[in-house]
């Protein structure tokens, strides 16, 4: 009876051994990209962004008023583009500026074209019949090599680094790098190979549907965009309802800035669209006393892409 007694400890302990072998504890649930930058799980995280840093100075000085005054969080820039210089001035004078690349694979504009940064025989597929990037965004996907389009990008990011620009993520001019599956997976490459985030999320979608990107990689969880057929009086309205639907999570409104001067008119003649009128409304709202209070009645915090970025993934890129 002693020696059976004085091996039952052994037991409870082997048994109990085995029991938390086999009976892990659940895994705690993944935290969500506003608590791994510190924020509550209840958070709105916004970023305002505007597209097309670059394309001519009539964009460039809204945008520099916008990112200097605080209406916007972020911006990213055209490299391509003929006012590329006056961005790669004004960024090494601001070097905390939240500004990232625009990568750019058409030239969608009648009377404002622009070329590839690289040689034109090194990206002949490319191009177009008049040698410029192409107008339709389509033409990309249909007509482009994957080892020049990653020559391309490439050398876009290259130029602004060079030009002492201090990059904070990139994404897609037009969605060109959403046109197909390997587009896309270059575009994930890019992020990968320079340490930035790159923006997943496309029109209620992260990536090409027959892609899904890793979880924690996403850190943008959707993108609010006006599109066509808002009228001017109910602008700030749209952008409004969008946002005030929002639970919590991260944000990115993506707004189009320049004057509605002779410079950016001449330039988008023949596009209502995302024209000179257009980006004049979306300066308007930025920069309104009624737009600021009513996204701090929200209680959106806003945040920019180089604060984003230290949420990613300890691994990323590797």
């Amino acid at each position: 009876m002693k020696n059976k007694l004085r091996f039952l400890p052994i037991l409870l302990c082997s048994t109990g051994a085995l029991l938390a072998q086999t009976v892990a504890p659940a895994p705690s649930p993944a935290k969500s990209v506003q608590e791994r930058l510190g924020y509550p799980a209840s958070a709105r995280l916004l970023i305002i962004h505007a597209d097309d840093l670059g394309m001519n100075h009539s964009v460039n000085r809204a945008t520099f008023e916008a990112l200097e005054k605080g209406w916007i969080t972020s911006a990213s820039i055209l490299v391509p583009c003929p006012w590329f210089p006056e961005v790669a001035k004004w960024a090494r004078e601001h070097p905390d500026a939240d500004v990232g690349i625009h990568q750019a694979l058409n030239s969608e504009w009648t009377n404002l074209r622009w070329g590839p940064v690289s040689p034109n025989d090194k990206v002949a597929s490319l191009l177009d019949a008049d040698g410029y990037l192409p107008l339709e965004t389509p033409a990309v996907a249909q007509n482009a090599k994957l080892p020049e389009v990653e020559t391309e990008l490439r050398a876009q990011i290259d130029r602004a680094k060079s030009a002492g620009i201090h990059l904070t993520h990139l994404d897609t001019h037009m969605a060109a790098l959403f046109g197909s599956t390997d587009l896309y997976k270059l575009y994930q490459r890019m992020g990968y190979s320079y340490g930035l985030p790159i923006l997943e999320e496309w029109e209620g979608t992260h990536g090409p549907i027959s892609i899904a990107p890793p979880a924690d990689e996403v850190l943008i969880q959707k993108v609010i965009s006006i599109n066509p057929g808002i009228e001017a009086k109910d602008w700030a309205n749209w952008y409004e309802k969008q946002l005030a639907a929002l639970g919590p999570g991260v944000y990115q409104i993506i707004v189009h800035l320049a004057y509605d001067d002779e410079e950016m008119r001449g330039a988008t003649y023949d596009h209502p669209d995302w024209g000179a009128a257009w980006r004049q409304h979306d300066l308007d709202m930025v920069k309104s006393p009624e737009f600021q209070q009513f996204l701090k009645q929200q209680g959106f915090v806003l945040v920019g892409w180089r604060e984003l970025a230290k949420a990613l993934p300890k691994n990323y890129g590797k």
